[in-house]
């Protein structure tokens, strides 16, 4: 049985082949290229410990121009096949938790940058899905906000992402919820709550990873 990292990199893979190599993305300035060269990246190559680990960026940012230079569909088909066997990526528990909500995050990077992108909707078992690692995580994607963060869903389930005076209380389903955290703010279809100043400091705070 497949499971929702699975899915979620088939559809992404999809999504990138469709969109093609230079449409853009919500990832700033990256085009699909770029983000189908970053997923290559991280699963095939240790240099992408540079993601967190800011001595090892410049290998990184190498490995990364070396794999957006190769055709595309060649990505697109690396990304379908998963990482290799030696890398803790093919482990499907270490895929589930690592690539569920990144490769979610990233389908919607594509699918939401295109003027024609129609909204998408989520089982309940994925959902839940989502919103368990969002409970994990929301300290840590939450961190930099100027001011306090809750996050609810419309069935009143909430996560405090940062404590903190005033707060804003941001509502919606956990896969906008999840976009939001990762500071896709203007893409998240949310409803923000709280002090007007507040609330637009939040939309504009630097969330994520």
């Amino acid at each position: 049985m497949s499971t929702h990292a699975q899915r979620e990199r088939l559809l992404l893979a999809d999504l990138l082949e469709s969109a093609g190599p230079d449409a853009p993305t919500l990832c700033e300035n990256w085009t699909a290229r770029d983000l189908a060269a970053h997923i290559v990246v991280r699963e095939r190559r240790a240099d992408a410990a540079g993601l967190v680990i800011p001595q090892l960026a410049g290998r990184l940012e190498k490995a990364h121009r070396e794999f957006a230079g190769k055709p595309y569909e060649e990505l697109i088909q690396l990304i379908r096949t998963g990482p290799p066997r030696m890398s803790p990526f093919s482990l499907k528990q270490i895929d589930e938790a690592a690539n569920t909500v990144e490769f979610y995050v990233h389908a919607e990077d594509v699918r939401r940058a295109q003027p024609d992108w129609s909204p998408r909707t989520l089982d309940p078992v994925f959902s839940d899905a989502l919103w368990a690692r969002l409970e994990k995580g929301a300290r840590v994607l939450g961190r930099k906000s100027p001011v306090g963060l809750v996050l609810r869903r419309p069935d009143g389930q909430t996560v405090v992402a940062h404590r903190g005076t005033p707060v804003v209380t941001v509502t919606g389903e956990p896969g906008e919820l999840v976009l939001f955290a990762f500071g896709r703010q203007s893409a998240a279809h949310v409803e923000l709550d709280g002090d007007k100043d507040a609330v637009e400091q939040v939309k504009e705070a630097k969330l994520g990873i």
